[in-house]
C-alpha cells in the first residue's frame, strides 16, 4: 500500500489556519472594543488584531492601556518639568497631589478568555 500526500497540503493547512486566526483576532478585538471604557475613544480605536505566521496578536499602542485593564493603586503625582501642578479650576498651584488610584476595567482579558466557536 502506498500513501501519497499532496505536496500542497501544508500550504492549504497554513492558509486555513491563517483564515481561522484572522477571524478569531477580529472577534477578540471587536469584543475588547465593545468592552473598553471610553473617554476620548483613543484607546478603543487603537485596539487591533494582526496575524503573522501562526501568531495572533491583539494589541494597542496606547501607553495607558495597563492602567485601564489593571487599575492603579494610590500614588503621588508630582510635576515633571515645573515646580508646581496647576489645572483649570484649581484654587492655586500645588507641589503634589495624592491620587486615590483608579479601579480596574478589564477589556482585553475578558475578550481573550471568552468562549468562542472557530469559523
Amino acid at each position: 500500500m502506498t500513501i501519497r500526500l499532496d505536496p500542497s497540503a501544508d500550504a492549504h493547512l497554513d492558509a486555513a489556519l491563517h483564515r481561522v486566526m484572522e477571524h478569531l483576532g477580529q472577534d477578540i478585538a471587536a469584543d475588547a472594543q465593545a468592552t473598553v471604557r471610553v473617554n476620548t475613544g483613543r484607546l478603543k480605536s487603537s485596539i487591533v488584531a494582526e496575524v503573522e505566521g501562526l501568531t495572533l496578536r491583539v494589541s494597542t499602542d496606547v501607553d495607558y492601556w495597563r492602567h485601564v485593564e489593571y487599575g492603579t493603586g494610590p500614588h503621588i503625582i508630582r510635576p515633571n518639568t515645573k515646580k508646581a501642578l496647576y489645572w483649570e479650576g484649581a484654587a492655586h498651584p500645588v507641589a503634589m497631589v495624592n491620587h486615590p488610584g483608579t479601579p480596574a476595567f478589564p477589556f482585553l482579558r475578558p475578550a481573550l478568555l471568552k468562549p468562542r466557536e472557530l469559523r
